[in-house]
């Protein structure tokens, strides 16, 4: 029993010496905020000149929200679609258009949008990537009509490397 005791203690001594460093880890290719704000602010800057209502969502290189708006007067169902799109286009490295291809009856991942908690695959979803071309994240919008939000998000998502 005291032998159990002074491995335990040794065993959470060893882990408050690491947790600091743990918690504190990034992953290197993952979008900073300052890029994630720069790649939402030069979106909506884009709908603005449209004169397109949207909600933008931005993730990190793990797919969680980094970085969200929602435009005055947007649609409030547009909030989640916006957000999804920008996960499916991070969980498959592709603009979410070109995944929708591939989700049609008969193509070759027909239904996979029942997955992951629910996908989006029509446009409006883009990779991230950093200047040296590895994804760092991805932008999500939704709110005008697809074609539109496949072009803020591309402008938004181009913002990084500019």
């Amino acid at each position: 029993m005291k032998l159990f005791k002074q491995v335990k203690t040794g065993v959470i001594a060893l882990v408050l010496t690491v947790m600091p460093s743990i918690t504190q880890a990034q992953i290197t290719n993952d979008i900073t905020e300052g890029e994630a704000l720069k790649v939402l602010l030069a979106a909506k800057k884009n709908a603005e000149v449209q004169n397109v209502l949207v909600n933008i969502a931005v993730v990190d290189a793990g797919a969680n929200l980094k970085a969200f708006i929602r435009m005055d007067d947007s649609f409030l169902g547009s909030i989640d679609v916006a957000i999804k799109k920008a996960k499916t286009a991070r969980y498959f490295n592709m603009d979410t258009g070109k995944l929708g291809e591939l989700t049609q009856p008969g193509g070759i991942i027909y239904n996979i949008e029942h997955s992951n908690g629910g996908l989006m695959t029509f446009p409006g979803g883009v990779p991230i990537k950093n200047k040296v071309g590895k994804i760092i994240g991805a932008i999500g919008v939704s709110g005008g009509t697809i074609d539109q939000d496949r072009a803020i998000a591309m402008v938004g998502a181009a913002a990084v490397v500019e």
